[in-house]
C-alpha cells in the first residue's frame, strides 16, 4: 500500500514538473533568455526527489573548458543525478532518441545521440560533439559504452574520446579537459548495500525501463554518491588509449572508495 502511494505521489510530481519545465525550455531555446541547461537541471532535481534519491557530492564540476566529463554508468538514473548537480549536456546511445517522453525531453536538452557501432556516422557525431565542446558545453560521456552492475567499473572505450581529438583539430583549443566522475549507489533505506544488493539500482542490457522505474518509485530512499575527480588535460599529442586507461583508473578508485566507506544518509 505504501509503495502504491509513493508511486502515485511521485508520478504527480513528475507530471507537474514536466508540464512546467517543457514550455519554459521551449521558450528558452527560441529566445536564448536562459542557458539551455537551466530548466532541464530543475527537471532533473524534481525527478531525483520523486525517486527518493539522496545525493551526496564530493568535489565539483570544474570550470575549465573545453570539458568532457567521463563517468561510469550504472542506470538511466545516472543522467538525472548528474543533471541535477551541474549544467551539463549528455552523449547518449542512439536508441534513446526514440523512447517515449524521455527521448523527446533529451532532445530538448540537446543531447547528442551516437551510433557507437556504425563507423559511417562516427565522424559526423564526433564532429557535433567537438563543436559543442568548442562552444563551452560540458559534455557527459558514459565511457564504458554500456551499464554495469554497480560493483565494478567496466573498461573505458578509448574510441569514445575521439571527439576530444577532433575538437582540438578544429580549433576549440590546445587542450580538452577530461574530468573523471564516479557514481556509486551505496545505501537503501539507510542500510549499506553489499555486492549482492547493489544491482537493485542497476539498469542493465535489455531490461525494460517501465518495471525498473516502478520498482525504484515504490522502494525510494536510496543514497547515491557522486565523486568529481581532478581534470586530465588532453592535447593533440595525447594517446587516447593511455588517457582512457588513466581516467578509468581514477573513476574506479573513486568508486571503490565510495563503496568501501559509504557516506551515511542525512
Amino acid at each position: 500500500m505504501i509503495g502504491k502511494i509513493r508511486i502515485a505521489l511521485a508520478f504527480a510530481l513528475v507530471v507537474a514538473s514536466t508540464a512546467l519545465v517543457v514550455p519554459l525550455q521551449l521558450l528558452s531555446l527560441k529566445t536564448g533568455l536562459l542557458r539551455e541547461t537551466v530548466m532541464p537541471r530543475l527537471w532533473h532535481r524534481s525527478i531525483v526527489r520523486a525517486l527518493g534519491l539522496r545525493v551526496h557530492v564530493h568535489g565539483a564540476l570544474t570550470a575549465r573548458r573545453p570539458l568532457m566529463v567521463a563517468s561510469n554508468h550504472i542506470s538511466w538514473t545516472d543522467i538525472v543525478v548528474l543533471g541535477s548537480l551541474a549544467d551539463v549536456n549528455f552523449i547518449a546511445r542512439a536508441d534513446m532518441e526514440g523512447w517515449p517522453l524521455i527521448g523527446w525531453l533529451s532532445k530538448l536538452q540537446r543531447t547528442v545521440f551516437v551510433q557507437r557501432n556504425r563507423r559511417r556516422t562516427a565522424g559526423s557525431q564526433a564532429g557535433e560533439i567537438a563543436t559543442r565542446l568548442g562552444r563551452g558545453d560540458a559534455m557527459v560521456l558514459f565511457a564504458e559504452g554500456t551499464t554495469g552492475d554497480g560493483n565494478v567499473v567496466l573498461p573505458f572505450k578509448s574510441t569514445l574520446f575521439g571527439a576530444a581529438s577532433m575538437a582540438i583539430s578544429e580549433g576549440a583549443g590546445e587542450e580538452v579537459f577530461i574530468q573523471p566522475v564516479a557514481i556509486a549507489y551505496t545505501r537503501l533505506h539507510g542500510v549499506p548495500m553489499g555486492r549482492r544488493h547493489r544491482p537493485h539500482a542497476a539498469w542493465i542490457g535489455d531490461q525494460d525501463l517501465g518495471p525498473h522505474l516502478m520498482e525504484l518509485l515504490a522502494e525510494g530512499a536510496m543514497d547515491v554518491e557522486v565523486h568529481f575527480g581532478e581534470p586530465v588535460a588532453f592535447s593533440a599529442s595525447s594517446n587516447r588509449k593511455e588517457t582512457a586507461r588513466l581516467v578509468e583508473r581514477q573513476v574506479a578508485g573513486m568508486m571503490r572508495a565510495a563503496l568501501a566507506d559509504p557516506r551515511p544518509s542525512a
